[in-house]
Formats: structure tokens, C-alpha cells, sequence
């Protein structure tokens, strides 16, 4: 494996394709989209051609070209699975690439069963197993769709690498039957950060959501506390940064509970936008039932915010050393509880962001992508 500041015109121009059903630029694209895009272009850099087969959506091109990584985009949420098989069956795939030397499969709960479309090498992405996630499509999709997660995508990838983002993910994967040994680790690093000015902190108590709005994000609970936290914090306010199908049902919420002047939804900002904002506030919040990692709480902590998230949440565990860099509740009353003692004690409230700051540049993608490169290479 070369990567950047060696030489990478050693490196044979291998071609990666990439399957992810959605892409940095999606309507709901989220923290996965930006893990998979920075590994990429580091995977690039290395001397690598990489593809990116995704959905598509309004506006966006068919096939294109950005950041040296070309985008070849066809059908929705769920044909895309569809139109990746027949890609690979049909031969389509390797005309328009030229050849197929490996396949970084992101397996988002549905997965592509790749291992079965090719002979090429197969390495399987897995943020986190969605087993908590698969109620929100009803029952009866829910049970199609963890049988496919949990077994059959397991049975299909035997004997391939994997690469999960945090422990918490791999012991899962090691649950589900995954071998022990062909699972390698490789952490979110830090997201490129544009120049921005660092804001003051808020002079009134700021809790700061940054998510997209769909209902296992559980911002409901957020917004479920603040009535109880206004007892105590008379001007407390609630930031929420994203946008998705759940946000009216949010906003309806808040008129529900008479916060309307408590609360703002602000919808997609720019990424100078976010970390201004994040400076801001006095904390982050992330009330997702799971995330692999949580990239949010290392981009609050870039800023020096500390976030509060459930001990329950999976790879958050990780992305936030419970007492060190945040705190963790155990349920929705003690999500209440841990939000009122950060925004009570300032001296805790400084601590905890100052170590979350020094945390936050401990993860780096080149890292990252040297875990998935070397998982490709011994494939």
C-alpha cells in the first residue's frame, strides 16, 4: 500500500468500485456518505480508479465525475440493489470501468451481496447493524430486511474481509456469525474543516442538534426535555442543524409543547455554518437509538463542545469516553439529567469539551483508508 508522501506512481492503477446507496450529495446523505467519500479520495491518492455506484435523485447526474472519483448513479432507495445486479451479471459494470479489481461494499442494513454478482474482491463497509433500525419500514419489510443483514448477507460474505467502524460494531458482526478474524477496524477520522470564525459561546444555555430528521435520530427526546431544562434554565434554547422527512412532525412537536421560541430549525447549513454553530453552543447533542461511531460528537469536539448521547447508541460509546469528553445517559429521563448538569456546572462544561478538543485529533481518514486498503490488498 502506498499512500500520500510516498510513491504512488508505483502503485498499479487498480479499479475500486465503491456500492453505496447513497452519495456525499444525497438529500439524506449523512456522516456513512462522508466516511466512504474521504476514504475514497484517500484510496485515490494511492494511485487507485475508483467508482462510486450509488441511487440517484433530482438534479443529480447519471454519470460523472468529482474529485477524480467517477459517480454512476441509477435508480431509488431500493431498485438501486437491483440495478447494482444487474450491472455486474450483464457485464455493464466492468465495460464502463474497464475491469473490476475489487469491491468496497457499504452495507447499510440492506446489503448488495456482491460476493455473489462477482469474482472480484469483496470488502464489506459496516457502520453498525441495523437490527434496532428495521422497524421504522413496518413490520413485515422489517423482517425481510433483518433476515437479509443477518443472515443472508453473513452467509454470502463468509470467508471475505470486513471493515467496521468501531469495536462496538465488529463485536456485533462477531454476534451475528462474522469470523473474529476477518474483521479489521478502521475509526472515522476528523472531517476537512473550512475556514470559519469561532463564535463565542451562546450567552444563554444552547443545546446544538446536528442530524438528519428521521425518527430513529430520536430528536423527539431533545425536544421532549427542554420544558423540564427551562425550569431551571429559564432562556434555554435548542439549535437543531439538518433536514429530512421526519422535520415537520418535529415541528409540530415543538408547537405541541409551546417552544416555538425555543427552538430553531435551521435545515441544511454549510459546513462553515455547522461549526460555527457547534463553537456556539454550550452542548451537543446526539440522541440517535445508534450510530456506528457519531461523527458529530468529534466535529463538536474540534470546537472544543462536549456532546451527551445514549450508553446504549452503539459506536458512540467510543466516539465519547463517558466522563472524559462527554457524558452517556442510560434512558430519556437521563438524557434530561446529563444535559442539566453540563449546562449547570461551567467547570465540567470546560473540562469536558477541552479533552473532547484534544481527542478530536486523534483520528485521521489516511488512517482509515489504510485499514480498508490493507483489507482489499489480502482480500
Amino acid at each position: 500500500m502506498r499512500f500520500r508522501g510516498e510513491d504512488v506512481q508505483a502503485a498499479r492503477k487498480s479499479s475500486v468500485v465503491v456500492l453505496n446507496w447513497r452519495d456525499p450529495w444525497h438529500p439524506e446523505g449523512g456522516g456513512s456518505e462522508l466516511y466512504v467519500h474521504q476514504v475514497a479520495k484517500e484510496l485515490r491518492d494511492s494511485g487507485r480508479r475508483l467508482t462510486w455506484v450509488t441511487a440517484s435523485y433530482p438534479g443529480a447526474a447519471r454519470d460523472e465525475v468529482v474529485d477524480g472519483i467517477r459517480f454512476i448513479r441509477r435508480g431509488g432507495h431500493l431498485t438501486i440493489y437491483l440495478w447494482v445486479a444487474w450491472m455486474f451479471l450483464s457485464g455493464s459494470l466492468r465495460r464502463r470501468t474497464g475491469g473490476v479489481d475489487a469491491v468496497l461494499e457499504v452495507q447499510n442494513g440492506m446489503p448488495f451481496l456482491a460476493s455473489w454478482l462477482t469474482r472480484s474482491k469483496v470488502v464489506v463497509l459496516v457502520h453498525h447493524v441495523h437490527r434496532e433500525q428495521w422497524s421504522v419500514v413496518g413490520p413485515v419489510l422489517a423482517r425481510i430486511g433483518w433476515l437479509l443483514e443477518s443472515r443472508v448477507a453473513v452467509l454470502a460474505n463468509r470467508g471475505h474481509r470486513y471493515v467496521a467502524v468501531s469495536d462496538v460494531t465488529r463485536r456485533e458482526l462477531i454476534d451475528l456469525g462474522v469470523r473474529a478474524g476477518d474483521i479489521s477496524l478502521a475509526y472515522n477520522g476528523m472531517p476537512p474543516v473550512p475556514a470559519f470564525e469561532a463564535q463565542e459561546r451562546a450567552a444563554a444555555p444552547t443545546l446544538v442538534v446536528l442530524s438528519r430528521l428521521v425518527p430513529h435520530k430520536q430528536i423527539d427526546h431533545v425536544i421532549t426535555a427542554l420544558p423540564e431544562l427551562a425550569g431551571e434554565f429559564p432562556d434555554v434554547r435548542l439549535r437543531i442543524l439538518g433536514d429530512g422527512w421526519w422535520g415537520e412532525q418535529l415541528r409540530s412537536q415543538a408547537t405541541a409543547l409551546g417552544l416555538d421560541d425555543r427552538i430553531d430549525f435551521l435545515g441544511h447549513v454549510s459546513d462553515r455554518t455547522k461549526f460555527e454553530e457547534l463553537s456556539s453552543a454550550w452542548v451537543h447533542v446526539l440522541p440517535s437509538v445508534k450510530e456506528g461511531w457519531g461523527l458529530s460528537i468529534v466535529e463538536a469536539g474540534h470546537v472544543g463542545t462536549p456532546s451527551v448521547a445514549y450508553a446504549s447508541a452503539g459506536g458512540v460509546t467510543e466516539a465519547i469516553l463517558d466522563g472524559v469528553t462527554g457524558l452517556l445517559a442510560d434512558d430519556e429521563a437521563d438524557l434530561t439529567v446529563r444535559l442539566g448538569a453540563v449546562l449547570r456546572d461551567s467547570r465540567l462544561r470546560d473540562e469536558l469539551g477541552h479533552k473532547a478538543l484534544v481527542r478530536s485529533g486523534e483520528f485521521t481518514w489516511e488512517a482509515a483508508a489504510r485499514v480498508i486498503a490493507g483489507a482489499i490488498d489480502e482480500a
